[in-house]
């Protein structure tokens, strides 16, 4: 994993580097993991493209889009709202009263991760599909880059073969290069309820992680398997993995 310096983003990484269980390395410059790149300056729009993007995959919602100033990007942007058409009040306010009843936030992250890839699988599909058949670099990106994001790279780092503690800590990363952008998210909350959740909301438990791709891969047998069953074709899953594996 390599740490990226775009100006105007705080979770930029490239998916290159990480160790594979049979001794190689995950391909650097073909897939960059990122918070919002909407935020970037004129200089992080120079950085990103001169790391030679081709496609960016915005996985964020119709009304986070809505909030983008306004910005001709000359890259190919594919919107994948990943967790549905629109914001679903009922949804969050269910996955709310379990963060609250638990007691360790890794829990809360490994039920609603495992829910969020079955009950969106096609969606995830079709991010992942966006991924395989770009011809170039592409970005993966929400809001923050942890939640969505983190899923469709934790998909793609064990698809190319990296082990699951190794993936646990690279999403692990996002919670100190957020903190920053936490840190005022925390203090804004209305009231102490609200504030209590946005701390927890605010870590990326590695052991979340790591549990759930264990449960995806008991349900479905590995992740390729499950990306069938999310529709990507034979070819596409082979493509994804060249993406990432390192000759």
């Amino acid at each position: 994993m390599t740490a990226l310096d775009w100006e105007g983003c705080l979770n930029v990484r490239d998916l290159g580097g990480l160790p594979t269980e049979d001794g190689g390395r995950t391909r650097a410059g073909t897939v960059v993991r990122s918070d919002n790149i909407r935020a970037l300056t004129d200089a992080g729009w120079r950085s990103l493209a001169a790391h030679g993007v081709a496609r960016i995959v915005d996985l964020r919602w119709p009304e986070e889009l809505a909030e983008d100033a306004p910005r001709d990007v000359e890259i190919e942007v594919v919107h994948v709202s990943v967790l549905g058409d629109a914001y679903d009040r009922e949804y969050v306010a269910e996955l709310d009263a379990h963060l609250a009843a638990v007691e360790d936030v890794a829990d809360h992250y490994a039920f609603s991760y495992v829910d969020f890839l079955e009950r969106y699988r096609d969606r995830f599909g079709r991010a992942l599909a966006a991924v395989a058949d770009a011809d170039g670099p592409v970005v993966v990106h929400c809001m923050g880059g942890k939640d969505r994001t983190g899923l469709v790279a934790a998909l793609l780092l064990r698809l190319a073969g990296v082990d699951r503690a190794t993936i646990g800590a690279d999403y692990a990363l996002s919670s100190a290069n957020l903190a920053p952008a936490t840190a005022r998210w925390v203090e804004s909350a209305a009231n102490d309820d609200e504030r209590s959740k946005r701390e927890k909301l605010s870590h990326a438990p590695a052991e979340g992680m790591v549990r759930t791709l264990a449960e995806i891969e008991t349900r479905y047998g590995d992740v390729a398997s499950y990306l069938r069953a999310a529709g990507l074709t034979d070819a596409q899953i082979e493509r994804l993995r060249e993406r990432l594996v390192a000759p």
